[in-house]
């Protein structure tokens, strides 16, 4: 007689992850989907062509580890970014989930405690946890805008050794401006984390700016959205070099392989290109909040490649219902909202028409 099947209960993991639920966006055989902030463009032809002459010329090397420091890249990431940073101010890995990640096995960590503002990015939360990092939030104020006031008041009372900010932030497509972000540094205790992961779709300032004289801030940044390049997996961060070096203490060894440095540089090399999709992105972004608000729903001001809209009495009605008309959206557990990514024209056009069907 074959035993009973194995229950994740039935395993000895640690007491603060049972009963969790793992991170995921549907996935979903639909001809539209827009529902996990990926860039509706292809990288280019050049750039294609590129990565592949460079992946060919590293592949007789894959016998041997790839180069440690990604030494390269850095200084590739550095020179895109500006700010006058150097290879030894910026940090690469696979996604900017791991950048976060190791942020956090270095400043939080058991007995450590971690902060957002919330609604936001729930990665955030979920790596805390997978840390050992105690979790805490504050919630936005007003149109999903962080108050100034009620974030020192909640880093006051939680004193957290890391403080998230994701501008703009994800899911409410909303920005937070550096001054706001230089007075939360002052109040913050710990490190600073400001993520902008969507920033190259934003019209205002990087917080790359209050970088010099500020030892506590650490900027990240992916290659996922504005560079098309969501499948190869590259995030990277710039801070103050010491906090690259402690980075160091946790990250693993040959962590970022001979094949990602190379489709990253590749694509680094064709970012003016890559970057010009941003602008068609942009301007679907904003004819989906155009349209969404002349049917008189309440709808957030996105600098973002999406947007958070509103009004609805059953956001998970809706979300099915659009399902059925072959669009996919994300419902992120805010009640009466969903988030849309904008696509290209066609994709758009599908979605607006299955949105004023579902909406009647």
């Amino acid at each position: 007689m074959s035993p009973a099947p194995t229950s994740p209960s039935d395993l000895p993991i640690r007491a603060d992850l049972r009963g969790q639920t793992p991170y995921g966006a549907p996935q979903i055989d639909v001809a539209v989907r827009l529902n996990t902030n990926e860039n509706p463009h292809p990288p280019t032809t050049g750039t294609v062509r590129d990565i592949a002459d460079s992946v060919a010329a590293v592949a007789t090397t894959l016998n041997r580890y790839p180069d440690r420091e990604a030494w390269a890249l850095r200084a590739d990431l550095a020179d895109y970014l500006g700010h006058g940073l150097g290879p030894e101010q910026v940090w690469a890995a696979n996604g900017s989930n791991e950048i976060l990640q190791q942020v956090l096995q270095v400043f939080g960590g058991p007995g450590r405690s971690a902060m957002g503002f919330e609604p936001s990015y729930s990665m955030h939360r979920l790596i805390a946890l997978g840390t050992g990092t105690r979790w805490s939030s504050s919630p936005r104020g007003e149109e999903f805008a962080i108050d100034l006031a009620d974030a020192r008041t909640a880093v006051a009372r939680e004193r957290p050794d890391v403080v998230f900010v994701c501008s703009p932030n994800n899911p409410t497509a909303t920005s937070t401006g550096p001054d706001l972000i230089a007075a939360l540094y002052d109040a913050t205790p710990g490190v600073l984390v400001v993520d902008e992961a969507y920033q190259e779709f934003a019209t205002g300032p990087s917080a790359l700016e209050l970088l010099p004289g500020r030892p506590r801030l650490i900027v990240t940044r992916t290659m996922s959205k504005a560079f098309a390049l969501a499948g190869a997996r590259v995030g990277y961060l710039a801070a103050d070099a010491a906090v690259v070096d402690v980075l160091h203490l946790v990250r693993l060894p040959y962590h970022l392989s001979t094949v990602t440095q190379a489709v990253a540089q590749a694509a680094l090399r064709h970012r003016d290109e890559l970057l010009a999709s941003c602008g068609d992105v942009m301007d679907q972004r904003d004819r989906i909040v155009d349209r969404l608000r002349e049917l008189g729903l309440p709808v957030c001001g996105s600098d973002a490649n999406f947007v958070l809209f509103g009004g609805l009495e059953d956001q998970a009605a809706v979300w099915a219902a659009l399902v059925e008309r072959g669009v996919l959206v994300r419902d992120v557990g805010l009640p009466g909202w969903l988030r849309v990514t904008a696509g290209t024209a066609a994709e758009v056009d599908r979605f607006l028409v299955a949105v004023e069907e579902v909406l009647g």
